[in-house]
């Protein structure tokens, strides 16, 4: 970064007036309405790949802005904007910034970010933030419409396997969030649920969280996938740090509880008529006719995650196999992974492509197997948390989750701001009782398939044979099973999708296909979770003694280059990083071929790091 070194006296020398000259007339207040206004820029320039500040002078600037509008805060800024710098360094980075802190920017304010922006050709314009309502009833909260870019901000990843990197990596970046487009596409009962979102992340929170637990209580629905019969359970693992906000994930429990009281209720029904016709056989014990009375199974939909895994795989063979763990800390069943020797962990495997499970019951030692295990599962923690769970990138568990890693935002939600006439509570509960009403209309209904249009397989097929190049050529072959199974998890997600449109139309079939504004949420939807999904494969260390994912020299080049670059520049990228150059051409060849580059005319080429 030789362009880029610090020199007090640039700063004394530079007139009061640089500060404000070229105002930005697309921001109407001259002070910064808030994080949320940074943090949307700072995305689209992440989405460009383009760095802002090419020279000195307004590198430092930045700093200066950045130290001005959060002092210490800003260093997370100051490195996420200054990356895409082709000889950025860290260390140099963190040096600047002590400096910006130091010294004071005489005026500078955070709208040099803006017009820093807005001259490298990034949008600020505020009215393409996209809006999402509160809890509260008017208000809106502005959030921006993300561009999904393949594992952006790479620079927060840490390179070494210990837990305290693993969850400061997580606790940083920068991840994608669903386009707000999709919101407004979404089944009416979905739309009921979302609109009670307070940010993007927590829309998104409420849109997975629904679909995971809805996904245990649609009956009979099935599809055919890679020639196997399928039905609609989900896995998904929501990482955030304390107080992040993944607590709302309780919400979603609620929609789904008059299920699972409607079987404890008629369990214990049955436990009664069991234990009246127990008390006959013992009276009547002298008669040889008489048959002792089987105890009856135990009806539930929730599992709890402190089961054993007899007890788990017992309670789905009571339910049909049906079963929904939902748990908000993560810790909890990883312990009783780790004390139930790997058996847990095989279980979780098998129920999610429905393979038989085998077990023994302790209590009569009869030998048991669960045919069809219909299992769903919801679990939240801390990024930490992944790690004891899931101990490694090649466990076969984590390519069977989805993953969503929420951002941190640093904004004070105002507590008070909710409905006075109806709590949160009230609302997803009265949601539970409307969708009660139609979990019972399946049951009655028998045999309901899914399937996709052949216009829609084809654009499915094509999007994941692209994905899966571009992810093996960046991430190497340990990630295959992830894209691959994100392409069943997407099946999955539509399948929900369409059987709630029932409830919309109120036409019914045996035979539902896939409507194309479904179809165009889930293949939005993937490119998000894919990426969420990179990201933590990238922190867990390899079960090998290899060099971990997180120093692939392939994914370090991919990254370290600009939008837009030339054989030389490419070549400086690669001996910064100790790649050498016979190598370096060879790969800039790979990455055109799985369509990560462009090559154009005269030797230049372009970043296409969306998918």
């Amino acid at each position: 970064m030789s362009k880029k070194t610090f020199n007090p006296a640039d700063w004394t020398s530079i007139e009061p007036q640089r500060a404000t000259a070229q105002p930005i007339q697309s921001i109407q207040n001259p002070a910064l309405r808030g994080v949320e206004e940074v943090e949307t820029i700072t995305r689209r320039i992440e989405g460009a790949a383009i760095d802002i500040a090419p020279n000195y002078a307004d590198w430092r600037d930045l700093g200066f802005a950045l130290a001005d509008a959060f002092g210490e805060s800003g260093r997370q800024y100051y490195h996420r904007l200054s990356r895409f710098y082709p000889d950025y360094t860290s260390a140099e980075t963190d040096k600047q910034f002590d400096n910006c802190l130091k010294a004071h920017g005489h005026g500078i304010t955070i709208k040099t970010l803006f017009h820093l922006a807005k001259q490298a050709g990034i949008e600020i314009s505020i009215s393409k933030i996209a809006k999402y309502p509160n809890c509260q009833n008017g208000d809106l909260a502005k959030v921006e419409k993300s561009e999904p870019v393949i594992l952006q901000n790479s620079d927060k990843i840490k390179n070494d396997n210990s837990q305290s990197s693993f969850s400061e990596g997580l606790g940083t970046a920068s991840l994608p969030v669903f386009p707000e487009d999709i919101y407004s596409l979404l089944p009416d009962f979905l739309q009921q649920i979302t609109r009670n979102a307070i940010s993007p992340e927590d829309a998104d929170l409420l849109l997975l969280g629904s679909l995971v637990v809805l996904s245990a209580c649609m009956p009979n629905v099935y599809g055919i996938y890679g020639g196997v019969t399928v039905y609609p359970n989900l896995f998904l693992f929501v990482s955030a740090q304390a107080s992040a906000g993944k607590g709302r994930l309780s919400l979603c429990r609620r929609l789904v509880e008059p299920v699972h009281r409607q079987l404890r209720e008629l369990n214990k029904l049955e436990y009664e008529e069991y234990k009246r016709q127990q008390a006959e056989y013992v009276a009547n014990k002298k008669n040889p006719n008489a048959e002792e009375p089987q105890e009856p199974p135990l009806r539930m939909l929730f599992i709890p995650a402190n089961s054993s895994a007899t007890a788990v795989f017992q309670i789905l063979n009571d339910n049909q196999g049906v079963g929904l763990m939902f748990e908000t800390e993560g810790d909890t069943l990883a312990q009783t992974f780790k004390s139930e020797h790997g058996n847990y962990s095989d279980g979780f495997r098998k129920a999610f492509h429905h393979e038989k499970i085998s077990y023994l019951r302790r209590k009569d030692r009869e030998y048991v197997t669960l045919d069809v295990p219909k299992l769903s599962a919801l679990l939240s923690g801390t990024p930490r948390q992944i790690q004891s769970l899931i101990p490694d990138a090649e466990n076969g568990l984590f390519s069977r989750f989805i993953f969503y890693s929420m951002n941190i935002r640093l904004k004070w939600l105002d507590v008070f701001a909710c409905n006075e006439n109806e709590s949160l509570d009230q609302q997803f509960d009265r949601l539970g009782d409307n969708f009660f009403d139609f979990y019972s209309f399946l049951k009655k209904e028998g045999n309901i398939r899914f399937s996709f249009s052949h216009t829609q397989q084809k654009a499915f097929n094509e999007y994941f044979e692209k994905v899966q190049q571009q992810y093996w050529e960046l991430l190497g072959s340990d990630y295959l099973g992830s894209v691959r199974r994100l392409g069943l998890i997407t099946f999955r997600l539509a399948m929900v999708l369409t059987v709630l449109r029932i409830r919309d139309t109120g036409k019914f079939s045996h035979l539902l296909v896939c409507s194309e504004d479904d179809f165009y949420i889930v293949m939005e939807m993937v490119k998000v979770l894919m990426q969420h999904s990179a990201y933590v494969f990238r922190q867990l260390p390899q079960a090998m003694p290899a060099q971990p994912t997180s120093n692939n020299p392939k994914m370090a080049l991919f990254e370290a280059l600009p939008a837009q670059f030339d054989r030389p520049q490419y070549l400086a990228v690669a001996s910064r990083l100790q790649i050498p150059e016979s190598t370096a051409d060879k790969q800039i060849t790979r990455f055109c071929n799985a369509g990560l580059l462009v090559r154009h005319a005269h030797g230049n080429y372009e970043k296409r790091g969306t998918i």
